[in-house]
């Protein structure tokens, strides 16, 4: 899996342009002295005459003409996927066969046999692809996932997620062809941090409702329920919440309990909540502070990660096997595949 050293950056392009993280990530890469940006290949061209003449970081790029030059550019160790979420996967398996590695954005489509199929080719061809979820590196949820971890909130038997949004009609119809509507577009923001914390769940159940303004019909009013032998968790996203949207996520053990504040992004505080004092922590109800991000520096602290594996300095922050289990979980809430 190694590609590159220390001394040269790692020379990366961009598949697809119409994520919504799109262009977030490419402006990471542009940032990073670890990174050497050869170009951009957009399929729909109409998108690509729209983005030259933007002031923003795709003004200034080489774009590639068609899939074949860049897939055929053997300088280009490593590509960040950045579709739109119905066209993503197959891109992505375009990039494995080429035998790049991948920074792909979530989530990895709705054909749980296909992101397999590229798992499993990835995993053949000794390539890396991380997941685009940005929360993994943000500084409110690891120290949760330290603690939880660390075993200082004791077994925990319920996590809550709250991370609605507010959406144009323009979104609502391409979360129409999508099922789960809003619930597959985010809800794996909040999967990835849940399995992480709590493993498979043993069942899960759905709520997928459409209450929101006329318009294109989509899922918009939706909540995920995940058993688990001894814990549940519980996932709420709509896609009309007036704006400032309130976004919580809540970890509740044994031991003890810990609140990510709203907004938490960007964290800002932490309460933390336990039944005897441990680890430097004073028994009850507590407020931490944790350093402040922007969503862009998330973006920058995936981007280091990446790097640093493909570099052999660190072992992946997340196994193929997480990455696995993260789009299970969110298809069989959205009911693509079976609950088993």
């Amino acid at each position: 899996m190694t590609a590159g050293t220390d001394a040269s950056p790692l020379v990366m392009a961009q598949y697809g342009t119409k994520h919504g993280h799109a262009a977030g990530k490419l402006e990471a890469m542009q940032d990073s002295p670890d990174v050497e940006v050869v170009g951009v290949f957009e399929p729909d061209t109409e998108r690509r005459a729209e983005l030259e003449v933007t002031s923003g970081p795709f003004s200034n790029v080489r774009w590639f003409d068609s899939e074949h030059e860049l897939l055929s550019d053997t300088s280009i160790v490593a590509v960040s996927s950045e579709g739109k979420n119905a066209e993503s996967l197959p891109q992505t398996e375009a990039l494995v066969d080429a035998g790049l590695h991948v920074w792909y954005d979530k989530p990895a489509g709705e054909d749980w046999p296909g992101w397999q199929r590229v798992m499993g080719k990835a995993q053949d061809k000794g390539l890396l692809i991380q997941m685009g979820y940005m929360f993994r590196y943000q500084n409110g949820f690891c120290r949760i996932a330290e603690w939880v971890h660390g075993g200082l909130l004791g077994d925990v038997f319920c996590t809550r997620a709250h991370m609605s949004t507010s959406i144009t009609p323009e979104s609502r119809s391409a979360l129409e062809v999508h099922q789960g509507g809003i619930f597959f577009d985010l809800g794996g923001h909040m999967l990835d941090q849940i399995v992480w914390l709590m493993g498979r769940p043993t069942k899960t159940t759905s709520f997928l409702r459409t209450d929101g303004v006329p318009g294109p019909s989509c899922a918009d009013n939706t909540l995920g329920v995940l058993e688990y032998e001894k814990g549940l968790a519980f996932v709420d996203i709509a896609a009309m919440e007036p704006k400032p949207m309130a976004r919580r996520f809540e970890v509740y053990g044994t031991k003890g309990s810990a609140i990510l504040l709203d907004p938490f992004e960007p964290p800002h505080a932490i309460r933390l909540c336990l039944e005897e004092p441990a680890e430097g922590f004073d028994a009850g109800a507590q407020i931490v502070p944790v350093p402040t991000q922007s969503r862009q520096q998330t973006y920058e602290e995936e981007l280091v990660a990446f790097v640093a594996t493909l570099r052999g300095q660190q072992p992946p922050d997340r196994s193929a096997e997480h990455e696995l289990l993260v789009q299970e979980t969110l298809l069989r809430l959205t009911g693509r595949i079976s609950d088993a």
